[in-house]
């Protein structure tokens, strides 16, 4: 490929570098064709459990249309953890002449991470925004999704390079799902979550409150160890819905570290009906709207 030449400090982009664009931009068009539905799942700061419901919702989804239905994309370049909570850490992403083909997960879900294309755990990646945007784009249109009734985007925190790169590459987003946790610099930024969605006319499908209240396992009694009514507040305040409260429950964090999600380990267990739960309710707000 050529490079650009330089003029006045610019960079004119070569005519082979535009055909590439192009190229691209309609091989992610074609793709995502063949997908009903795309959820981004975003949050505005991290550790609040994005990542695990994304991963929950994506199963109870699996679980009612079947395998090789839903598709999830690990969006965070630089801290990707969705093969190891699937359980698929070491697989290998197979080509073949139509292109790059997902891996397979728990229920047949199909998967795409940067994770998969790294030597070894210790590898870092050290990229800036337009490496980043670049990589997510290849994924999103050289890999082979095939034909999925939803495929499931999970963004890195914030409102940065990655999620404004997914937004404005697949030419409609469906929905997003922000998730929160019941503190208080949660609230404030996940209202930054909330307009961010807005602005790039994405519609918001509601919030998650994980961590909501700690149910003692021996007694049955309800502790509020975090702030508590988080999710009503920025229900209410914001104008959007609240999908669910998932309970504190080191259950959640145990079988997500172990590769086997509460959806798929344990699908009697309270919280796993309640990721399905807002699974039913996710998928019939968004049947009633098309």
């Amino acid at each position: 490929m050529k490079e650009g030449k330089a003029y006045n400090g610019m960079v004119e982009v070569g005519e082979d570098v535009r055909e590439a664009y192009r190229v691209l931009e309609e091989r992610i068009k074609a793709s995502m064709a063949k997908i009903k539905r795309k959820i981004v799942v975003l949050s505005g700061k991290g550790g609040v459990g994005k990542s695990t419901v994304a991963v929950n919702l994506a199963l109870a989804l699996a679980a009612s249309y079947g395998p090789e239905t839903v598709g999830i994309l690990d969006a965070d370049i630089t801290g990707p953890s969705i093969p190891k909570m699937l359980g698929v850490r070491g697989m290998a992403l197979q080509s073949g002449p139509p292109g790059i083909f997902p891996a397979f997960g728990p229920m047949g879900v199909k998967i795409v991470s940067m994770d998969f294309l790294l030597p070894s755990d210790e590898t870092p990646v050290i990229w800036r925004g337009p490496l980043k945007s670049s990589a997510i784009r290849q994924f999103l249109g050289e890999i082979v999704w095939g034909k999925l009734e939803y495929l499931l985007i999970d963004l890195p925190p914030g409102t940065g390079d990655e999620a404004l790169t997914v937004i404005q590459s697949i030419p409609k987003v469906d929905g997003a799902i922000i998730v929160t946790i019941p503190s208080e610099v949660s609230e404030l930024v996940v209202k930054k979550a909330v307009e961010f969605a807005r602005r790039l006319n994405t519609p918001i499908l509601g919030i998650v409150e994980n961590m909501a209240e700690f149910r003692c396992p021996k007694c049955g009694a309800v502790y509020q160890i975090l702030r508590s009514g988080a999710g009503e507040r920025i229900a209410e305040q914001m104008g959007v819905r609240l999908l669910g409260k998932i309970p504190l429950d080191p259950t959640v964090s145990e079988t997500s570290d172990a590769g086997k999600p509460i959806v798929a380990s344990d699908p009697q267990h309270p919280i796993a009906k309640t990721f399905m739960k807002i699974a039913e309710e996710i998928d019939s707000l968004l049947k009633a709207s098309s």
